[in-house]
Formats: C-alpha cells, structure tokens, sequence
C-alpha cells in the first residue's frame, strides 16, 4: 500500500552551554552544541509533490507491498531528504532524487537483512543491479525494475555523459554493500581506516551528483568537472553528508550489532563510551566541512555558473542530511540517548 510522509520544520540547535552542562543532556543536544552547521535549513517548495509521487512510484513497483518496508519509508521520509538536500531544483529532478533515496533506502535494508546470512547470499542481488547499470541487462525482480526505471529517467533527464556517470557511481555502492557485509562477517571488527573507506562507498551520495549537474542550466567544462579541487570537494561532501547521519543512527547501529559507522569506528578505536567516540566523530566532520568550505572559497573564482550551482548542490547534501536526520523517526533514538 502507498505511504504518507509526514513533514516536520527542524527545531533550533541547543546552545553550547546549556546541552553540556545539563547531565540530562542527549546525543541530539552533544551533536547540536559541537557540529559546525554554517549552512541554514532550506527545502524544496514540491516538497508535498514529491512526497505523492514517492508514495505512488513504490506502490506501483510492489515495493511498498511488504508491511516493513511501508513502514520504514514512513520513517525514513525519503522524499523530505530530497526536498533538504535538493531546495533549489525543479519538480521533476526532485522527484527523481525522492524515488532515488527510497529505492536506495529499500535496497540498503535488504541487503543488510540477506547480508546477515553471508557475503555470498547477495552476490545474486548485487549482480543484477551490477548487469542492469553497467550493461543494461534486463531485470529479474522487484529492485531490478524499480532501478530499471529510475536508470530510464536518468537518461531522460541527463546527458549521455551524466547519466554514464550516475550508472558508475551507482555501481560502487552495490561493490560498497558487499565489501560492508564482508567486514560485518569478519573474524574481528574492522579498523578504522577500514571502516570509513567502506561508509564512503555505501554512502550512496555521489549518484546523486550528475542529478546536481543536469539541474543547471548549461553543462560543466570538463576542466571544471576533473579540477582536482572539484573532485576532492566532491569527496570531502559526500563524506560529510554520510558521517552525520551515523552521529544519529550510532544508537540504532549499536543495539543492532552494526559495524559500519563512523561514530562506531571511534568507539573501538579509542574503546571509550559512545558520547565521548560521538564528540571524536563531530571533530572529524567540522574538520572535513571546513576543508570544503576552504576549497570551494579556493576554487570559486574559477568557476561558471554552472560550475557554482553544482558545488551548491554538493553543498545541499551536507546541508540537507544535517536537518533531516535530527528529526527523521528512524533516527529517534539519539533523542533520548543520554550523554552521562
């Protein structure tokens, strides 16, 4: 059955010194009085459009058939990450960055649910979303379809040369599931190191971005687009955009044996309690938002127009994630969690 998302405007950060010194406090206020946000809440005026055309979209593809996943996209909201991480787009855009994130949000789930028995049982799953981006093979399931029709609206939408980019990306995510489901049947707990080049790549931010170039009105150059500093801002945001999430599902990934978060990875690093591995994973991001904000400063000058409002939408992730995961329901649990 179709799902209604409900909206919610996020409330204010707490100050710094009322979220520390209240022994009460929660991993919300700790994230809320150290994160460095400079960037304001914004959302997407089709906001309630996409939500419909979110809803319709999974029911029409049978996604929404099983009672779990109809529940988990009324709390994961995924046509409000669209709307945050993507204010400026147009209607159609939006809607396919919305059916884009809850695909993503339903494969994700499955994957980690068939992962839970072995690597090997997702290699079937993993296959045909690798045969259907890289060689337009024909699917053979529910998922295979729905990525199937999300890769035709790409097309549609997008140049030959963008669209090529979002089928790659797109594959290093299904490679990113399997390398997280090797690491999650481990003998021992991944390193670090380990950890965060994993969540870089089941982050599934970047297929997002040949989105952000077909949003502008001319293409990039491709010096703009292959600038060394465009690539590594590209880095440096999806990174972001993915770490502060995992400050608010740490709770959630914890009482579920989850591995792959990088407010985890600090905990067994540093084996300390969760706030304090939180407070190491916040400066890791503010140093990884400022660098952004350094190099985008840097390479400003040199940019067209299109090139700006591609960094913009970078921009919009980090943005948009922040704002959506302090309020999402999936993510309630860092609410009550207290820092002492």
């Amino acid at each position: 059955m179709a799902t209604r998302q409900e909206e919610r405007v996020p409330r204010q950060a707490v100050p710094a010194a009322e979220a520390l010194s209240d022994p009460a406090a929660s991993l919300n206020d700790l994230i809320d009085a150290r994160l460095h946000m400079p960037y304001p809440f914004r959302s997407n005026r089709h906001e309630a459009e996409a939500v419909a055309a979110t809803d319709d979209w999974l029911d029409d593809r049978g996604l929404t058939a099983d009672p779990d996943v109809a529940d988990m996209i009324v709390r994961t909201r995924p046509a409000q990450l669209a709307s945050y991480t993507t204010p400026d787009v147009d209607a159609d855009i939006l809607r396919i960055v919305a059916l884009q994130i809850a695909y993503q949000f339903v494969f994700d789930d499955r994957a980690e649910e068939i992962g839970e028995q072995g690597p090997d049982r997702l290699l079937p799953m993993l296959c045909e979303s690798v045969a259907i981006l890289r060689d337009g093979r024909p699917p053979t399931t529910l998922l295979g379809a729905a990525l199937c029709d999300l890769h035709r609206q790409v097309r549609r939408r997008c140049t030959p040369a963008q669209a090529a980019r979002w089928a790659w990306y797109g594959q290093e995510y299904v490679h990113g599931l399997m390398y997280e489901a090797v690491a999650q049947h481990g003998s021992a707990a991944p390193r670090l190191g380990v950890c965060t080049s994993i969540r870089s790549l089941t982050a599934g931010v970047q297929p997002f971005y040949p989105l952000c170039e077909a949003a502008q009105t001319g293409e990039l150059a491709p010096g703009e687009l292959h600038h060394p500093l465009m690539r590594r801002l590209t880095a440096l945001s999806s990174d972001a955009a993915v770490w502060i999430p995992d400050l608010y599902s740490a709770v959630k990934e914890q009482r579920a044996g989850g591995l792959i978060n990088l407010a985890l990875g600090y905990q067994r690093a540093h084996d300390c309690s969760l706030p304090e591995a939180v407070t190491s994973a916040i400066g890791r991001i503010n140093g990884t938002i400022h660098e952004f904000e350094r190099l985008r400063a840097e390479l400003a000058p040199e940019l067209s127009s299109a090139g700006a409002g591609y960094v913009d939408g970078m921009t919009g992730w980090i943005r948009g994630c922040y704002h959506w995961s302090r309020t999402v329901p999936r993510y309630a649990d860092s609410a009550q969690a207290p820092t002492r």
